[in-house]
């Protein structure tokens, strides 16, 4: 799927990954046009996480490695804002970004291909309960999924890299990965098998 292509960049402190949903609040110009822009084209743009202890106009201020996602619902919000629900399309790699007038930045970014699919072995079963758990302690972070595919390792994974408080450096490791056998490693580590 190496296809390349010019995207917006939306730059955050968390990520979604495909499947993945994610509200924002949106009150930037830039981030306006970019709305508009992805609604009336019906268009991708990518989130990203960066990094804090770079300045904004470093090269490596952005990660290279994101979401391209859809929006999929917007509402104006009751503090006037608005607010988007976006869908985690496919894992990029940002080949290199730049500013626009506006500030808004766009990037060359190249698709990569989705993680396989994998059922979830017995070994990863504690990895299921635990997200069971979160999700049932804290219900806004799976309320907006249209489906809680916990047999599937694969999505459980992305679904955990999505919540957990890892620094940028382990979560883009783990995101460029081909599949998620080393998250599946990770995960089992952190939580004790």
């Amino acid at each position: 799927m190496s296809l390349s292509k010019q995207l917006p960049i939306f730059p955050l402190t968390s990520q979604v990954l495909p499947e993945g949903r994610m509200k924002l609040r949106i009150f930037e110009p830039r981030y306006i046009r970019l709305v508009k822009d992805s609604l009336q084209n019906d268009a991708e743009f990518v989130i990203a996480m960066f990094d804090n202890d770079k300045s904004p106009s470093e090269d490596d201020y952005i990660r290279p490695y994101g979401t391209s996602v859809k929006i999929i619902d917007f509402e104006p919000r009751n503090d006037g804002l608005l607010g988007i629900t976006v869908e985690g399309q496919n894992r990029v790699h940002i080949l290199g970004h730049w500013l626009e007038s506006d500030n808004l930045r766009v990037g060359n970014v190249e698709f990569l291909p989705p993680w396989p699919q994998a059922e979830l072995p017995e070994t990863c079963k504690n990895l299921m309960e635990k997200l069971q758990e979160a999700y049932e302690t804290y219900p806004e972070l799976s309320e907006l999924l249209p489906s809680l595919n916990y047999e599937r390792l694969d999505w459980l994974c992305s679904r955990w890299l999505e919540i957990l408080p890892l620094d940028t450096d382990t979560k883009q490791t783990l995101i460029k990965e081909e599949s998620c056998l080393k998250t599946q490693e990770y995960l089992l580590d952190l939580m004790g098998k």
